[in-house]
């Protein structure tokens, strides 16, 4: 991101201090030269996040979202931040709860978020990125094994 002021590189270091994670992703997935001023990131955020209604959901709207059979975790957490990024108001015990309602009831997931509960959105997000990484993990163990069997094996 090629930056033109002092005064622009100033409020692009401070603009992510100050934002959810689910925006936080958003902004390190930006390609490296697509946004070359604060006014390009300003509008790139506004065209992502701020809804023109003028209408915020209820924070009960999020009961309705439930994840797909087949369905990765992380389209289905996508869905619920994009639901919960349109609801005004502090619901925080509202929203961790209602993200492990959605998941099956056999998804190791909800197993875990039930014998160890999270209690914030910070917590259930490093939850998640946990149990999505150790998920990549044993994929990746798995096709390691497969392969040094393979070769052992002509």
């Amino acid at each position: 991101m090629a930056i033109h002021s002092g005064k622009e590189a100033l409020m692009c270091k401070v603009f992510p201090s100050s934002l959810r994670l689910v925006v936080m992703r958003w902004f390190d997935a930006l390609g490296e030269g697509l946004i070359r001023s604060f006014e390009e990131l300003t509008r790139a955020f506004g065209a992502r996040f701020i809804k023109c209604s003028g209408v915020s959901k209820p924070v009960d709207s999020l009961l309705s979202i439930m994840m797909r059979e087949g369905e990765t975790l992380k389209t289905y957490s996508n869905r619920y931040w994009e639901m919960y990024n349109e609801i005004d108001g502090d619901f925080e015990d509202e929203v961790v709860r209602t993200f492990k309602v959605g998941l099956p009831t056999k998804h190791e997931l909800r197993k875990l978020l039930t014998m160890k509960p999270a209690f914030s959105m910070c917590q259930l997000m490093d939850r998640i990125d946990k149990y999505k990484r150790v998920k990549e993990d044993q994929i990746q163990g798995k096709s390691k094994a497969k392969m040094f069997s393979e070769k052992r094996d002509p």
